[in-house]
């Protein structure tokens, strides 16, 4: 089982994915209940849907019953390029193409050489698109740790990272959990703009500005959009003062690059901007999921247009 383990981390890397650990497909009792007080709460806003499936959230083999083992993967998006700016921010994670397509086509490639090369086996991919507690998996799988912004906090990578698992229905050799080095550092919740971040590991996500500018139907509170600033598609505040990216170093995936039509627009080009241009530009991006009248609503409020 080790050697499997090993091997398939090599392969991780051969995939390109910039870190792999393993852990076993048990039940996530803590992790459910959480969910459930969170929810009650209504931290999650208009995110009815985090509501669904709790049963299939609090054990991996709810979504594959065969599930014994968990191949978690971390993919850096993090990126040294900076916007203009007096132009509208969009986090960094949405500059290149949809890390969901990305992320489950590396997935895909590397359960196939997993089942050529190491074992026949039955395995799924996923990346934020099941019920799944994606970071506490992570966090199992020896890839860092929950950090107090709930961001998972890698020591080599810091937390510019997606995360992607592989359910599969072998045995294999499970790494050990890291502990917790945010010590007394609380700077992500000193930092976060509109104070989402109630007490370490704590998240309103209703008062977030990623929800307020993704998430949310409807206009932003006027509040919010004089919090928000330039803000126009996700925030990277908790990302930004966190320690532990100092470490972080400029990805290499070019499928997550921005073009330089995108990274060079202008506030000009910003008060121009068109349905046709949100189609040349974010074609193939998690833009889309916001779509042209939200972007342009958002441009709006934020007094770009």
């Amino acid at each position: 089982m080790e050697n499997n383990a090993t091997r398939i981390k090599v392969l991780s890397t051969e995939c390109g994915f910039d870190a792999c650990g393993i852990a076993s497909a048990d039940f996530l009792p803590n992790d459910s209940d959480y969910l459930k007080q969170w929810i009650s709460n209504g931290f999650n806003g208009d995110m009815a849907y985090m509501e669904n499936h709790q049963t299939l959230r609090e054990n991996p083999r709810n979504l594959m019953p065969e599930a014994k083992s968990v191949v978690v993967v971390l993919l850096n998006y993090y990126s040294t390029l900076r916007f203009q700016p007096d132009t509208p921010q969009i986090a960094k994670y949405a500059w290149g193409n949809d890390y969901h397509f990305v992320m489950k086509t590396q997935l895909n490639h590397l359960l196939s050489r997993i089942q050529s090369e190491i074992q026949p086996c039955h395995g799924i991919a996923f990346c934020d698109s099941a019920p799944i507690f994606e970071r506490r998996l992570a966090e199992r799988a020896g890839l860092g740790w929950i950090g107090k912004s709930s961001m998972l906090i890698n020591p080599e990578l810091g937390s510019y990272c997606f995360i992607g698992e592989l359910l599969l229905d072998i045995e294999l050799a499970y790494d050990k959990p890291q502990t917790s080095r945010c010590g007394n550092c609380q700077a992500c919740l000193d930092a976060c703009p509109t104070k989402a971040l109630l007490t370490p590991h704590v998240l309103n996500a209703s008062k977030c500005l990623s929800y307020q500018t993704i998430e949310k139907k409807g206009d932003m509170e006027q509040t919010m959009v004089q919090l928000a600033g330039k803000k126009l598609f996700g925030c990277d505040t908790c990302l930004e003062v966190c320690p532990w990216n100092r470490k972080a170093k400029q990805h290499t995936h070019m499928q997550l690059q921005p073009t330089n039509d995108f990274l060079l627009m202008t506030k000009t080009d910003w008060e121009r901007f068109s349905r046709s241009d949100f189609k040349r530009l974010f074609k193939n991006s998690p833009l889309q999921r916001a779509g042209y009248r939200k972007i342009r609503n958002r441009l709006d409020q934020l007094g770009f247009i």
